[in-house]
């Protein structure tokens, strides 16, 4: 198998960026229906890429950007026991890779950065109608925490 190369996007990474962006929206459509129908974003990932609170990664073989993520610092609530957390996003990998690890090396990545940024509390929001991405998250280590709920009126 060829070797996975993790690094920081680059503004000049930002087309395939915005494709990707659009590969997890049309991944998550069928689990929300509150998306709206045309097309939408939701990430500024330009600013994203420029941001000093926030690390955006991809993951490269063979120099064909295959995968991202981002980690962005945040400000806890206040009765919890950290100051501060990361919550990760933008977390794809492109259909012809998956099954590669590609997603658990971009986390593992994002991981050394919080601890670089002495953060130790990692959050992210994943779909409860999407078991391959639970079952994604869970071999990294991640736990289900809360269940967020909503009713249409």
């Amino acid at each position: 198998m060829n070797k996975i190369n993790i690094r920081k996007a680059r503004l000049e990474d930002l087309n395939i960026l915005l494709e990707f962006e659009q590969g997890i929206i049309t991944a998550e459509r069928p689990f929300d229906p509150t998306l709206k129908e045309e097309k939408i974003n939701y990430y500024d990932i330009e600013k994203m890429i420029t941001a000093p609170h926030i690390e955006v990664l991809i993951a490269e073989i063979d120099s064909e950007i295959v995968g991202s993520g981002y980690a962005r610092i945040e400000t806890a609530k206040p009765y919890l026991n950290h100051d501060n957390y990361a919550y990760l996003g933008f977390m794809y990998t492109d259909p012809k890779h998956r099954g590669k690890g590609i997603n658990a090396n971009i986390i593992d990545a994002l991981k050394k950065w919080c601890l670089s940024q002495n953060i130790t509390e990692l959050r992210l929001d994943v779909y409860n109608d999407n078991p391959s991405a639970i079952r994604a998250y869970e071999k990294v280590g991640f736990k289900k925490h809360l269940v967020n709920m909503r009713v249409e009126l």
